[in-house]
């Protein structure tokens, strides 16, 4: 049976068979994808109402992607207030915003009781906020810092009132590529081992994985079977994530940047490969929002959020700034053909628009 008849029957792919998926046609991809997208969500695209937070650029890592970090490339440090991230909070919440998302750089000066102290603060004055933050790049961080295990550090967190962790700081798990594009930072097998704990505790969190700088297609694969692995054992990624690598202000001097055609291929891959994992981001802030709704019938079933500030992307180029207008998303989905659903942090479903 060959790879395509093989995902038509619902028989799960090998890492070979979702290589050699690169060589076939885009909108071969693209209608596999949907296959499965529409099996899952039929026509609706998701996306939730959320505000980011980024407390401090300053870190201790130099990752050569990184735009955001206070260094040559960025000269201006700044770690914010407790008060300053309250008076974000207060607005947000009396705006109806279901989401805090707070991650940032690895700042040896704010430590952990700065982390747990302002979690705290936001979930005893708003428990009905989620709180998703610290990723687990950050964790391994504090973990290192305060002489504390994973355990330790998530126990914390939990106590403090985090609900879900973000994706971040995976990057790409193979380790020839992770030693030039990040050494020093949260490994692979850490990274997942963070997670494995967080999941063994019931909770719920996201899966990134970078690409369009210096990997391999053979790379990416491997990053989704890893996922796909951990996945089968835990079932506690709600969400696969592809950010697309962005160019400015950093130190990978990627002279090519990826095209739409490789970037929506990738899209429909991870939605054929990882069959177990429900929702697939197109995550607008690092594809622009207009792939991002092409990437909807290329297997993609979510766009993130208004997010409303970022700082760590549109450090390195991405419009992503000052977020996007509610209503602007709402009839931007529209006109794409799909049904636009404002859910949870977790997938439940809150407004059908």
């Amino acid at each position: 049976m060959d790879v395509i008849a093989k995902i038509e029957a619902g028989e799960r792919i090998t890492f070979d068979e979702a290589l050699a998926l690169y060589d076939h046609d885009l909108f071969v991809l693209g209608e596999l994808a949907d296959i499965g997208r529409k099996k899952l969500h039929g026509n609706k695209t998701y996306f939730n109402i959320n505000r980011h937070i980024n407390p401090t650029n300053i870190c201790k890592d130099v990752c050569k992607f990184c735009a955001y970090s206070a260094s040559r490339k960025n000269p201006q440090p700044y770690t914010m207030k407790h008060e300053e991230i309250m008076e974000i909070v207060d607005d947000i919440a009396k705006r109806g915003i279901k989401e805090v998302h707070i991650v940032s750089a690895h700042n040896p000066d704010t430590g952990l009781d700065w982390y747990t102290t302002v979690f705290s603060k936001i979930k005893a004055k708003y428990p009905e906020l989620h709180i998703k933050a610290l990723t687990a790049a950050e964790i391994h961080f504090l973990s290192e810092e305060y002489e504390k295990s994973y355990d330790e550090i998530i126990d914390i967190m939990i106590e403090n009132g985090v609900d879900s962790l973000p994706g971040g700081g995976a990057e790409i798990f193979d380790e020839e590529v992770r030693d030039y594009i990040c050494k020093g930072k949260v490994t692979s097998e850490q990274w997942l081992e963070i997670h494995r704990k967080w999941h063994e505790r019931g909770k719920k969190s996201n899966v990134t994985m970078l690409f369009g700088h210096v990997e391999k297609r053979k790379d990416r694969i491997d990053h989704m079977m890893r996922i796909r692995d951990l996945q089968d054992q835990t079932g506690g990624f709600n969400c696969f994530i592809p950010l697309v690598y962005q160019s400015e202000n950093n130190y990978l001097n990627v002279k090519e940047f990826i095209t739409a055609h490789e970037i929506l291929k990738t899209m429909a891959i991870s939605r054929i490969v990882l069959d177990n994992v429900p929702n697939l981001k197109a995550y607008w802030v690092t594809s622009t929002v207009n792939l991002a709704l092409v990437a909807q019938e290329f297997g993609a079933n979510d766009l993130d959020g208004t997010i409303e500030k970022e700082s760590i992307n549109s450090a390195a180029g991405a419009k992503s700034a000052h977020g996007v207008d509610l209503q602007e998303f709402v009839d931007l989905i529209k006109d794409s053909g799909f049904t636009p659903v404002e859910r949870d942090s977790l997938y439940k479903e809150l407004k059908v628009w």
